[in-house]
């Protein structure tokens, strides 16, 4: 009755802990959720051309504003090669349906974003680790170099240096997902992978949810030459065009005077939160994990000192009042037990600092 690949289809456990957070008095370190407290309010007017079907490939403003910006990173990205998505998560979806087939060599990180993983599974991939010697002729090399999700992680000058070089030696296709690279709070290398990649082959996108709004399902991906018309097409093949008035709403913001100081204050009110977060961790975790700062995104990385599954963990701390990620979620083959991902942006002092205390609580 269903096609094969549903078989390996698997339940989002992000999308079903998303079903609790709004329970009165709930604590959510699940999902990568902004404050709310920073969410823009829009009260703009539409011109009716916006409620008009669009181009497949996006607003040519929007795509330019974006070009724009990429351009400035290093990245090869013209506006007749960058093309808006409903949600970085399409971007996720055509890439694999581009790129993979059952039993396609696909390297990614160990841990990696789980929502990847689904997608990577759905259509059959076989996972390798990006950080073996070789790639094992992977087709594709999913990475999430900047505030990487779920560990926070940076990589470096020298290592994005060497991961670009393996790719064109190995002829790999690079795909590089970079959400969080506006939310820095201390220094480092943020440059793409993907302006390493002349005369390779490279898709490199990023999304408006974390340093805008998340409802608006907003994204934009940039594609080498051999590769853009082919994902255009099946965008088209996908959902015809992402929403114009979403589009319209964002390009306002991005056009606007104050964008900059936005991120600026952004950047300043998640450090806030990261180093409270942090303190808070010290207080109740100091002798049940271990973690590094991230530097940017939003998220920390708790490696527990007992190695014990998370995931059975997770209901006994939703009915406390808390949620949480287990990080053996994020493995892309055997989970790595005695870990989790505690995301410091959505929850306000007083509340982290209660929501540490139950998970300290149930470990100790």
């Amino acid at each position: 009755m269903f096609s094969q690949r549903i078989e390996g289809l698997r339940p989002s456990p992000i999308r079903s802990i998303l079903e609790v957070i709004d329970r009165p008095g709930m604590v959510s370190f699940a999902g990568g959720l902004p404050a709310t407290d920073m969410l823009p309010e829009w009260s703009g007017s539409v011109p009716p051309s916006v409620l008009q079907y669009g181009p497949s490939e996006g607003e040519p403003a929007l795509r330019a504003e974006v070009s724009r910006r990429l351009m400035d990173l290093g990245v090869d990205a013209p506006p007749h090669r960058v093309m808006i998505l409903s949600g970085s998560q399409q971007g996720i979806d055509l890439v694999a349906k581009l790129l993979v087939d059952p039993g396609t060599p696909t390297a990614v990180d160990d841990p990696t974003y789980l929502a990847a993983l689904q997608v990577f599974r759905f259509y059959g991939a076989r996972f390798v680790d990006l950080a073996a010697s070789s790639n094992e002729d992977a087709r594709l090399a999913y990475v999430v170099p900047t505030f990487g999700n779920p560990t926070g992680a940076c990589m470096s000058a020298v290592d994005r240096d060497r991961l670009a070089e393996r790719c064109l030696r190995e002829d790999t296709v690079l795909f590089e997902d970079d959400p969080y690279r506006d939310l820095v709070y201390d220094p480092c290398d943020r440059t793409p992978v993907a302006a390493r990649m002349a005369g390779g082959q490279w898709i490199y996108q990023g999304s408006f949810s974390k340093t805008f709004a998340p409802g608006l399902r907003l994204g934009f991906i940039a594609a080498s030459a051999d590769l853009f018309d082919k994902l255009v097409m099946i965008k088209q093949a996908t959902d015809l065009h992402t929403s114009r008035l979403s589009q319209h709403i964002v390009l306002d913001a991005l056009t606007a005077p104050g964008w900059t100081a936005r991120i600026d204050r952004l950047a300043d009110f998640y450090r806030e939160r990261r180093d409270t977060f942090d303190a808070a961790l010290t207080r109740h975790f100091q002798n049940l994990a271990t973690w590094e700062r991230p530097k940017g995104g939003l998220f920390f990385w708790l490696r527990l000192t007992q190695r014990l599954d998370t995931r059975p963990l997770l209901a006994a701390a939703i009915e406390r009042g808390v949620a949480f990620m287990p990080g053996e979620e994020f493995s892309p083959d055997l989970p790595d037990l005695g870990t989790m991902r505690l995301n410091f942006s959505h929850a306000r002092a007083d509340d982290a600092d209660h929501g540490l205390a139950i998970l300290a609580d149930l470990l100790g």
